[in-house]
């Protein structure tokens, strides 16, 4: 058998490593360049399954028409459509989540659901939680879908939509009525790589945070400061 694995992470391509020693009867193939994801590269390999663990850009049309196509996103679908799921959770007060795994169509995080598995999302940063989420697609999630070839089923409830955040929303200022609990979340959920920073500016003077922890009714963490 035949599985991609597409994603743009590195905690990703980690356990993409450990999930070919541990299932060696499947030939797992990695794309992790917008470039590979091609009709010509594709049909070479002729997959049972594409799984996008994270994966930013659009999937063509021909793809996930003639191959089955399994995205992973960061809400209790239909709950929490679109971009930046983890940030509007937080936002949100969500403490718990949910990981769903659905099929790739024409409608944005719209396609029918393989299965659901819970996340917890209250207290750490944003990038123990991504890679907390890549360990359970990577290993709960994955083989099970492999191993059992469950039918999606559509989706069901009322369906509401994320905004993608700009780098512009990392402002603290964004906060309405702040305090140190908000405070607190709003610094953990941008704390990833490649994520924007939560920040401060005076005049031409940029304040980033992060590794932030709440002890005792006070803040206490990292912090770079530097001239734009």
């Amino acid at each position: 058998m035949n599985i991609i694995i597409a994603t743009l992470k590195k905690w990703d391509i980690y356990h993409f490593q450990k999930i070919c020693s541990l299932f060696p009867q499947i030939n797992f193939i990695l794309i992790s360049n917008e470039k590979q994801l091609n009709s010509d590269f594709i049909s070479l390999i002729n997959p049972r399954y594409i799984f996008f663990t994270h994966w930013s850009f659009i999937i063509p049309k021909t793809i996930y028409q003639n191959y089955e196509c399994v995205i992973f996103h960061m809400s209790d679908l239909p709950y929490g459509r679109g971009g930046s799921p983890l940030q509007n959770l937080i936002l949100q007060k969500n403490k718990t989540t949910k990981i769903s795994a659905i099929k790739a169509n024409s409608e944005l995080d719209g396609g029918d659901v393989y299965l659901k598995y819970n996340l917890n999302i209250s207290r750490k940063n944003a990038k123990k939680i991504y890679k907390n989420a890549s360990k359970i697609i990577f290993f709960k999630m994955i083989p099970y879908i492999f191993k059992n070839n469950p039918k999606p089923i559509p989706q069901s409830g009322k369906i509401s939509i994320f905004k993608r955040r700009t780098p512009e929303q990392s402002n603290l200022t964004c906060l309405n009525n702040p305090n140190l609990e908000k405070i607190f979340d709003f610094i953990r959920m941008l704390d990833a790589p490649s994520y924007p920073k939560a920040f401060l500016k005076f005049e031409n003077i940029k304040i980033e945070f992060k590794n932030v922890k709440n002890k005792k009714n006070q803040l206490i963490g990292r912090f770079k400061i530097y001239e734009e």
